[in-house]
């Protein structure tokens, strides 16, 4: 906690919502993490591909993790709160009360997660549209997007359906909660709900996928008072809100982001003078910033729109302001590597092992890597083992969410490079950005320098920075962003192995391909 001699210090705090947790953080001007805490949230999976939450669940843990993270702080100093989640569908009636999202008529499972594939064939019938907003996702939407899951709902649980009072992405519920004001962030709306910042909603792709009552009362149900992320929403702080999080009443409350977009917040915007790194003096244009955790998500931004095919996107200021965005991604990263390593045979002794020499699971896993990989680099253990990155589907640059299987982001920077970004350097944060080997192989497999931030909890630093910037602490995003991002770590590729790596990149195009002919031929029968 901070001394006395501190007092004049000003503090933000950015609360992040994943998938199986939430954490707070006190943060900052300066961008260092003060304080921290984190509890689990309930997820339940009540079949194959669905997967539920609690928004009043959810809530809680918000407040008790803020609570924590404020203790024995000076109310005077907290000037700001910002929230980040996963782009995960809220659904409410008309009081604000949850609504089931289930066929078990459970209200208190009112969240469709954003992992949650039980649209898949809703999505294709919207794909077959080919719409015009199509081409902001990729030219295909995908399953984890808004849309798929309103039309399940509409077409598998009528009752819940013509109860609903209002629509949230998750990011925004918490801003409501916060503030009672109904406002949604550009970031959601335009990132997965189809909305534009230039045309707004289009009424005539709502009409075309079935779900035309949406367009009633200027899109109230889904949102029609849109702001930009980390502008200040309504009057600040609610009095009840802010006696369950322990914060002072009235002060800012912005204007929210996905989880991996407050990543993308808390690293991009870096300074990186003295570091010798080939994205100093260039624009923020020249990077991107990987988000590693249960998925993983590829950042980019450009200054004008740049259509990337299957990846998503351009989506204008839905992460910094003014710039354009694309995003590619894998759905299944930590969360594939946690279900390959704990479903083996071998993971109880591995268990044990990892007990009695006191490390985790994956630090004891990466040293028993050095010690069988001899006196080639690790990488090379896979000479003859060619795995297929996609388990949950392949969310980019392949769009296909029947694929099942590190080279998947290669594929997903080399489309967007093709299509005109210019990319010299990768910005890492989220959990998998803690493991060396998983960082040095982005590093050599991509050839580019991997920057870590100083603070590893990069998203709730993305977070504070929209409260700091909704405070009027700071005079822009981009300022904020470059006073509160800061560099910890540099790793450099092994340009030795390149050769290696561009075979090993040559095998998994060809898996490409063979996908591709093994689907045209199953498709014909």
């Amino acid at each position: 906690m901070p001394s006395e001699k501190q007092a004049a210090v000003k503090y933000y705090v950015g609360v992040d919502v994943g998938s199986a947790s939430v954490r707070a953080a006190l943060v900052d001007g300066a961008g260092t993490v003060v304080a921290h805490a984190e509890q689990p949230i309930q997820v339940w999976e009540p079949r194959p591909d669905h997967y539920e939450q609690s928004s009043a669940d959810i809530w809680a843990a918000c407040c008790s993790v803020t609570k924590e993270v404020v203790r024995g702080v000076d109310a005077s100093q907290i000037r700001g709160l910002g929230f980040d989640a996963t782009c995960s569908l809220v659904v409410v009636d008309k009081q604000f009360q949850p609504l089931a999202v289930n066929s078990e008529g459970q209200s208190h499972r009112n969240v469709i997660m954003w992992m949650d594939h039980r649209a898949a064939s809703q999505v294709k019938r919207i794909n077959a549209t080919q719409h015009r907003v199509l081409s902001y996702v990729g030219g295909a939407m995908s399953v984890e997007m808004q849309p798929p899951k309103l039309l399940w709902m509409k077409e598998n649980l009528p009752e819940s359906w013509e109860k609903v009072g209002y629509f949230f992405d998750l990011p925004d519920f918490l801003s409501w909660k916060a503030t009672g004001v109904t406002a949604r962030s550009l970031c959601t709306v335009v990132c997965k709900w189809t909305y534009t910042s230039d045309r707004g909603w289009d009424d005539s792709f709502w009409k075309m996928i079935g779900l035309e009552d949406l367009v009633k009362d200027k899109y109230e149900k889904i949102g029609n008072h849109v702001l930009s992320p980390g502008e200040a929403v309504g009057k600040g702080l609610a009095a009840g809100a802010a006696e369950e999080l322990g914060l002072p009443e009235g002060i800012a409350v912005a204007a929210s982001l996905i989880d991996a977009h407050a990543g993308g917040l808390g690293v991009i915007g870096a300074d990186v003078k003295g570091h010798n790194l080939p994205c100093e003096n260039q624009p923020i244009t020249s990077r991107v910033a990987m988000i590693c955790g249960t998925s993983s998500c590829h950042m980019g931004v450009s200054e004008t729109p740049i259509f990337v095919p299957g990846v998503w996107g351009p989506y204008f200021s839905a992460m910094v302001p003014g710039l354009w965005l694309n995003e590619g991604g894998q759905s299944a990263t930590g969360k594939l590597i946690d279900h390959v390593v704990r479903g083996h045979v071998a993971f109880p002794e591995l268990e044990a092992k990892a007990a009695a020499s006191a490390h985790s699971i994956y630090t004891y896993l990466n040293s028993h890597l050095d010690l069988i990989k001899k006196s080639l680099p690790v990488g090379f253990l896979t000479v003859d083992l060619h795995v297929w990155p996609d388990f949950h589907g392949n969310r980019s640059p392949l769009t296909d969410l029947t694929l099942k299987g590190m080279l998947g982001t290669r594929h997903i920077l080399e489309a967007m490079q093709a299509a005109g970004h210019e990319i010299t350097t990768l910005f890492l944060c989220g959990g998998l950005s803690k493991n060396p080997l998983f960082v040095q192989m982005h590093a050599d497999i991509t050839g580019k320098p991997v920057v870590l931030s100083k603070e590893v909890e990069s998203v709730l630093v993305g977070a504070a920075i929209l409260g700091a910037c909704a405070s009027g602490d700071f005079a822009s995003i981009q300022e904020a962003m470059a006073k509160m991002g800061k560099i910890g770590k540099v790793v450099q590729p092994n340009h030795e192995h390149k050769r290696f790596y561009d075979k090993k990149y040559e095998v998994f195009l060809k898996l490409v391909e063979h996908q591709r002919e093994y689907r045209s031929i199953m498709n014909s029968v």
